[in-house]
């Protein structure tokens, strides 16, 4: 009797942490650390693409991230521009569908308007969907999700009266994706930083020590492996536990 197949994530969602940490403890601006992490980048989507992960969500730039230092965030900005015209021909190629989810209204128009085109571009792709939260919040994506639902309100379109979990879910952003079932964070820290509130509802959490430009296919590895040997009960009794727990 051939062994089952290990249970693979259908949508990984990861907070990238640790870029400045890394670039410090190498005496090298934090700049340096953000440089490096793109490659971390290309090793999760490589990753993802070969192990049939179907969607892939990156925590880039949130919300509160405006908040440091203005040489970081120009630096920032700089590299999404650099990334976009050197990555998006390759993630193309390998069948990846690029999506930026936030407020993409806050960002200067020239790296709004290649925001756009990438997406614009890879749309008809399906190897992959490849989602990358900038200036995103989880509290920001509730409050627009709720506006867009009071908006149909208003109109007509949707009835005050029945506005439920599940008719809500639409307003959200990923809404056409399956709910992440990963969540990893790496960098040390054991907090979620206001990422997909209301997607992660019943994912399941991995936190790695291991800063993101370290990160590698043997950490993805023991990841997704971590993930198969989890029971997910979704609030129900397990197979392994008493009915009585």
């Amino acid at each position: 009797m051939t062994a089952s197949a290990p249970r693979i994530p259908k949508h990984l969602a990861i907070v990238m942490d640790g870029n400045g940490r890394w670039a410090e403890r190498r005496h090298r601006p934090r700049s340096f650390g953000h440089r490096a992490g793109q490659k971390a980048v290309r090793t999760a989507v490589e990753y993802c693409l070969r192990r049939g992960v179907g969607a892939l969500t990156l925590f880039a730039f949130s919300s509160e991230n405006w908040n440091r230092p203005q040489d970081e965030v120009g630096a920032l900005m700089e590299l999404f521009l650099k990334a976009l015209d050197r990555e998006v021909d390759e993630l193309h190629g390998h069948g990846v569908r690029v999506r930026f989810v936030g407020d993409l209204a806050a960002f200067a128009p020239e790296l709004h308007a290649r925001m756009r085109a990438a997406m614009e571009r890879t749309a008809g792709n399906v190897a992959l969907a490849l989602n990358v939260a900038v200036n995103y919040g989880g509290r920001w994506d509730i409050a627009q999700a709720a506006r867009r639902a009071a908006a149909d309100a208003v109109r007509g379109a949707l009835d005050p009266a029945n506005l439920d979990e599940a008719a809500l879910a639409p307003y959200f952003c990923l809404a056409e994706l399956p709910p992440p079932d990963l969540l990893i964070r790496t960098g040390g820290e054991r907090r979620i930083s206001n990422f997909l509130l209301w997607q992660i509802a019943y994912a399941e959490l991995y936190f790695t020590d291991m800063l993101w430009p370290d990160i590698d296919a043997a950490e993805l590895d023991r990841a997704l492996g971590d993930f198969a040997a989890r029971e997910r009960r979704y609030g129900s009794v397990g197979s392994t536990r008493s009915a009585h727990a």
